[in-house]
Formats: structure tokens, C-alpha cells, sequence
């Protein structure tokens, strides 16, 4: 009976210290051609459950028409990520950049005190997937800053590839913030343990394809879980799995 009770006690534990977003309970924005799910509240889709996760304010997965895409707008004080995942998106800003974010390629944009940018899909006769994704900084008002890399996917096969960190000079790009990036591409039958980077981080799990078990609970594509108040997380990927985490505070400085 005591071995069942505490059992049953560190599940609610894990119970009370998941957030479980299925990729169907999601909102979604349909213009045409933009096609855009949310995993946090965003534009006209609200859920005051779903306003943020720690620093991670947004997460859209969008598909964009050919030709088609987003005019100037303006953005601060936001770290700003862009993961390629198909197709080409032609990115423009009034710091005078220009670029094209292709599949493997891995965009932070730190709006700062201001920025303009435009994103348009580079071919008119092809579809572009992307992800977008906010994080609050832990720096406000600093000068805006662009950086772009492209990856070798073959660098994260059954292991985690660092994509985001805070400090330039580590592999992949940098944020002003205390977080972590991860894309990993896992084979049928692979486990792997992701221990937090830093104390009082929380870890935000998003399948872009196939399935895992984290922690015990099975996600498939598009799921999001959202983890904290644990120091380790172990993974099994029950089909080939395409794995982004997010590794970052969750406090909003």
C-alpha cells in the first residue's frame, strides 16, 4: 500500500507539473493564403489559458501560399525565431536585410527598440511551412540585431541539435534571453534524457512529425507539452520523430 500511495502521488506531481497542448485544440486562422495554427493566444484567437508559457509567447505553425506573405509591420521587444521547415520565405527589414529562410535554415530577429519587416514566400508556385516563435527578452530596448544559419539536419540524428542559445559564440544562434533551442530527428526505438539547462527553466516540447513518449505521455505531430518544476525528461521515440524543445525561464523579467 505505501509503495501504491506514493505511486499514485508522484503522477499527480507530474500530472500538476505538465501542460498538455494537442495539436488539435490549437487555434487556427484560415486567410486564404495563410494558414496559421496557434499554440498560444494570438491575433484574433484568445484562450486565457493559453496566453504563455514562461517566456514562450508565441508558437504558430503556418503555411503560406505561393507568392504570397506579410507586408512591413513593426515589432519590439521581442526575440523573434523563424525555423524553415519547407520551401523558401524572402525576409526583408528596415535595418537593410535581406534574406531567404529555406528548410534547415534557423532566423532570430531581436526587435528591440523597434523593427520593420516584411516575409513573403520566395517561389509562386510552391507552399512554405514555417515556425514562428516569440520569446520575451530579458533585455528591453536594446538595439535590433538580425542573424540567420543554416543547419546540417544529418547533426541531430538521434541526438539533440543546439539551434538558440544566450551566448554568441555557442552553436546555433543567440537570444537575449536564458534559453535553449533543440531540433532532434529520432529513429523508431530511440531514448534519449534531456536534462534543463539552468534552475527555474521549464521545458516546452513540440512534435513537427511522428511520435514520442515524454515522460510518459504519448505526443504525436503538432502536439506541445510544456514541462517545469522537473530537472530531467526522458524521451522514446515509438516511430522516426522530428522533436523541437525549448529550454527557458520561466519567469517574465
Amino acid at each position: 500500500m505505501f509503495f501504491e500511495r506514493n505511486t499514485i502521488t508522484r503522477i499527480f506531481i507530474e500530472m500538476e507539473n505538465m501542460i498538455l497542448h494537442k495539436a488539435a485544440t490549437r487555434g487556427f486562422a484560415d486567410h486564404g493564403w495563410l494558414k496559421s495554427y496557434h499554440s498560444f493566444s494570438f491575433a484574433q484567437y484568445y484562450n486565457p489559458e493559453r496566453i504563455h508559457f514562461g517566456v514562450l509567447r508565441v508558437l504558430n505553425d503556418d503555411w503560406i501560399a505561393g507568392g504570397m506573405g506579410f507586408g512591413m509591420h513593426p515589432h519590439d521587444n521581442m526575440e523573434i525565431i523563424t525555423i524553415g521547415l519547407e520551401g523558401a520565405l524572402e525576409h526583408k527589414d528596415s535595418m537593410g536585410n535581406t534574406a531567404v529562410i529555406r528548410q534547415g535554415d534557423i532566423q532570430v530577429m531581436s526587435a528591440g527598440t523597434g523593427i520593420y519587416h516584411s516575409e513573403f514566400n520566395h517561389n509562386k508556385d510552391k507552399e512554405t511551412r514555417i515556425l514562428q516563435i516569440w520569446v520575451f527578452p530579458n533585455k528591453k530596448n536594446v538595439q535590433p540585431r538580425y542573424d540567420q544559419i543554416s543547419l546540417r539536419p544529418e547533426d541531430r540524428i538521434n541526438k539533440f541539435q543546439q539551434i538558440i542559445s544566450p551566448h554568441p559564440g555557442e552553436p546555433g544562434v543567440w537570444i537575449h534571453q536564458d534559453a535553449w533551442f533543440y531540433l532532434g530527428h529520432f529513429e523508431q526505438g530511440q531514448k534519449t534524457v534531456y536534462h534543463l539547462k539552468k534552475s527555474g527553466n521549464g521545458l516546452y516540447i513540440f512534435i513537427i512529425s511522428g511520435q514520442v513518449v515524454a515522460n510518459g505521455q504519448v505526443l504525436s505531430p503538432r502536439d506541445g507539452l510544456g514541462i517545469r518544476n522537473l530537472e530531467t525528461i526522458q524521451f522514446e521515440a515509438t516511430t522516426d520523430t522530428e522533436i523541437l524543445l525549448m529550454d527557458l525561464p520561466m519567469a517574465i523579467s
